[in-house]
């Protein structure tokens, strides 16, 4: 670990999170983004459509989301109170096997694959919706907006992360991002009034989620009376 940031109910680490999330204690619910196995963007398609603009010190390969990855979220399972995971199309069965899989669609695709445009995005579920017999949301939502320009190019569209966070986290969770990327899990976090504890080990993309959070947090802070929309009430961006 080589630097720690707490900014404002949020806490950012900067490391390697298979040593880090073995000292953290206080997390009820995750929600992440791992990398997809995509071989850092070095493919052909990965270049054209964006990807080759990722930068990592690891292997982005299958390999890697079955040593790491799947290990990771497997102590998120049985750490934690509820697990959300967007682990992409390549590599879906490498993970431990889910309670439950929803979806994010994009009828304007979310990136392009072997028989063109993807338009679906699988969420893998573990855990206990806390909303069961509470009128539970869908486990899938459409998304129509765009993902935010933060220096990432794999950012997650903001509105319907925030829906997935208020989903996963019962009121007052603490939540974790072991693979915190440009951090717009800590962002949901700041929007929706959750504590947030995130990892990353890429300098470069650790200093954006830090910006990004501290951010929200100071928005938030502007309007502390303000009762902060459910994801559901917001209106999507076109």
């Amino acid at each position: 670990m080589s630097r720690i940031e707490r900014i404002g109910n949020a806490t950012l680490y900067l490391g390697d999170c298979q040593e880090i999330i073995q000292s953290i204690s206080e997390a009820n619910a995750v929600v992440t983004d791992p990398p997809y196995g995509i071989e850092g963007g070095k493919g052909g398609d990965a270049k054209d459509y964006g990807k080759g603009a990722y930068t990592s010190s690891f292997n982005d390969t299958p390999d890697y989301i079955t040593n790491v990855c799947a290990k990771v979220i497997e102590w998120c399972i049985q750490n934690t109170e509820a697990v959300a995971v967007t682990p992409g199309n390549r590599c879906l069965q490498r993970y431990p096997q889910a309670r439950d899989i929803g979806a994010f669609w994009q009828p304007a695709s979310a990136t392009h694959g072997p028989w063109g445009m993807v338009t679906l995005n699988p969420i893998l579920y573990y855990g206990k919706d806390w909303r069961a017999g509470r009128g539970a949301l869908p486990s899938g939502r459409q998304v129509t907006e765009a993902s935010p320009k933060v220096g990432h190019p794999c950012a997650k569209p903001l509105l319907a992360w925030t829906w997935l966070v208020d989903k996963v986290a019962r009121p007052g969770a603490v939540v974790l991002d072991p693979f915190m990327g440009s951090g717009t899990t800590g962002v949901s976090c700041a929007k929706t009034g959750h504590p947030f504890v995130g990892i990353e080990m890429e300098l470069r993309y650790f200093d954006i989620a830090c910006r990004r959070v501290e951010e929200a947090q100071r928005q938030a802070d502007m309007f502390p009376a303000a009762k902060v929309a459910k994801p559901e009430q917001m209106q999507i961006d076109t």
